[in-house]
Parts: structure tokens; C-alpha cells; sequence
């Protein structure tokens, strides 16, 4: 009787219930995993190998050539006439281009006037959508809808808009077909900024959306809180609401800094990237394409290009990863 009120007890229940669990073994353990069958191996060969070959073909393959043709001389017709250059290419660049370092500097200024105008002008335009005003989801869709335009159709409607005798922008300043009309694409003291103004359009919806999905996911107790605390409007978003923005905050800045190196579109448009107007990217179809072509040359300035704008990619991903392995 007494043996039987023992094995009653729990700790009783629980030693018999040990060897049992010992012998059954973990689950982790016991867990088989399921072979693969043929039919599972082709599902997966297929869908991890043509994304796989689509790289490859279309993006790391003409790398690699660009990396490889860029210490070679090669008319762009022969295979057999490619020379060894050596860094030629390079030096030739660096110091007898005469294009090479004003498009630098087109590029930087490009990247401030984006740091400066167009991002700030998106996160102002999400402010004011995220206030709850009356037709917010209509002005959305007006201040975005040049994202969803292709640089090269912007760079046409900015054309129109900039016409030396017949543009709107002429016109309201009433010197539209007379001497007094500033040719803003022609002028090579001014089209650089028109051109500007015509990517700030697009780059501003951009960044407008980006915000807006920010704010939407900042935390509501936050405000409160900073509300409680007395802190007005303005220090509410610079010292709480914008701080917790981080992750958009980087992305943004890395967007922006990778736009301004991409920027070929509306500069080809106008005027092929020449007459005060020269970006890297536009060198590079310069070389590459038609009548005047120097596919080393060309080649070398698309490496250039590459290695500037890997940059701030490698430095968002380390930070990415960082901010993981720490969570």
C-alpha cells in the first residue's frame, strides 16, 4: 500500500516518466530529414539556377569583360586586334581625359544638390502627407507619379518645359521667342541645373514614399510620450520621430548617394551628356558606343564607376549585418 502511494506522488510520475523520454530520445534528435526526390532536385535546380545564369550572363559576365577590357586596346570589331595595355587606360583617364574630372565634379554636385534639395523636399512633402490631410492619398499619387516615369520620358516633358522659343518656363517670364530667352539646355552655364531641377522631381516622390512608410511605422507612445513632456512639433520629429527613423534614414542616404552616380538618363536626353553636362555614366556610353569609341577607355571609366558606387552599398550592408549579429 505504502509502495503503491509513492509511485503516486509526482516525483514518482516523473521518474518513471525520465527513462521513458530517455529512451524515446529528443525530437531534434529523432528528426529525420526527408530525402529529396528527383522531382524536388529539378524543382530546385531550376529555380536556383536560371536566377543563378541571369546574373551570371547579365550582370557578373559583362563585369568581369568590362574589368578584363579595361587594361586592353580594342577597335570594338576585331577579337583578334585586342592588346595588352596595361593601366594605360587608367593614366590616360586620370590625367589627359578632359572630360574625366569635370563630370566628377558634375557627379558631386549632383549628390549635393540631391542631399541638400531633393531629400530634404521628400521628407517635407511626408510631413505634410502624414498629418491626416483632407485628399492626402490623391496628392500622394500627383508628387509620385514621376518615380514611376522613366528618366529618359522626364527628361522629354523637362525639354518641353525648357524650350528656348516655345517652353512654358520661357513664357512666364515672358521672353519666350525673343533674344532676351535663356536656351536652358543649350546654355552650358545653367543646363546643369535645369537638369537638376527636372531630377529633383523624381528623386523627391522617391524619397516622399520612402518617409511615409517611416512615419506610418514609428510608434504611436512616442509622440505621447514627447507630448507629456512638453516638447512642441519640431522637437518632437528632430529629437524623437526623425532618430527613429534609422534604417529609412540610411537607406535614403544610400539611394541618394547611388542616384547621383546612376544619373544618365536626363542628361543623354538633352544633349548626350555633353556641353556642360558630362557625368561619369555618360563618358562611359560615350566610349563605348558609336562612331568616336575607345572600348578600353571606356571600360576603364565603367570600373571606375563600379568601385565608387560599391562603396556605399558595402558600407550599408556592414552596418545591415552589424545590426543583426548584435540583436
Amino acid at each position: 500500500m505504502a509502495n503503491s502511494n509513492v509511485l503516486g506522488t509526482p516525483a514518482a510520475g516523473a521518474a518513471q516518466a525520465a527513462p521513458a523520454a530517455s529512451r524515446q530520445g529528443s525530437p531534434r534528435k529523432n528528426r529525420r530529414l526527408r530525402r529529396l526526390s528527383k522531382r524536388d532536385v529539378v524543382i530546385l535546380s531550376i529555380m536556383v539556377g536560371i536566377p543563378t545564369l541571369i546574373q551570371v550572363l547579365l550582370i557578373w559576365g559583362p563585369t568581369l569583360l568590362s574589368i578584363g577590357l579595361s587594361f586592353a586596346r580594342w577597335n570594338g570589331l576585331d577579337l583578334s586586334d585586342i592588346k595588352a595595355a596595361g593601366v594605360a587606360n587608367y593614366q590616360y583617364i586620370f590625367q589627359d581625359y578632359p572630360a574625366f574630372w569635370p563630370a566628377v565634379g558634375h557627379n558631386v554636385l549632383w549628390l549635393v544638390f540631391l542631399g541638400i534639395i531633393g531629400t530634404p523636399l521628400g521628407l517635407l512633402l511626408a510631413v505634410l502627407l502624414d498629418q491626416r490631410i483632407k485628399g492626402s492619398r490623391i496628392y500622394q499619387g500627383i508628387f509620385f507619379t514621376p518615380v514611376m516615369l522613366s528618366m529618359a520620358l522626364i527628361g522629354v516633358i523637362w525639354q518641353l518645359f525648357y524650350n528656348k522659343d516655345n517652353g512654358l518656363l520661357n513664357f512666364l517670364l515672358g521672353t519666350a521667342g525673343t533674344p532676351q530667352a535663356v536656351d536652358w539646355f543649350g546654355d552650358s552655364s545653367v543646363n546643369i541645373w535645369a537638369a537638376l531641377a527636372a531630377a529633383t522631381w523624381r528623386h523627391a516622390g522617391y524619397v516622399m514614399i520612402l518617409y511615409l512608410a517611416g512615419l506610418k511605422g514609428v510608434d504611436p507612445t512616442l509622440r505621447e510620450a514627447a507630448a507629456l513632456d512638453g516638447a512642441s512639433t519640431s522637437q518632437t520629429f528632430f529629437r524623437v520621430i526623425f532618430p527613429a527613423m534609422k534604417p529609412i534614414n540610411i537607406i535614403i542616404v544610400v539611394i541618394t548617394i547611388i542616384e547621383s552616380l546612376r544619373a544618365f538618363d536626363v542628361v543623354y536626353v538633352i544633349n548626350k551628356g555633353r556641353n556642360g553636362l558630362e557625368l561619369l555614366s555618360a563618358l562611359v556610353i560615350q566610349n563605348l558606343v558609336g562612331e568616336g569609341q575607345v572600348i578600353g577607355v571606356g571600360s576603364a571609366l565603367a570600373v571606375i564607376l563600379l568601385i565608387i558606387s560599391l562603396v556605399p552599398i558595402v558600407w550599408y550592408l556592414i552596418r545591415t549585418f552589424r545590426k543583426d549579429e548584435r540583436a
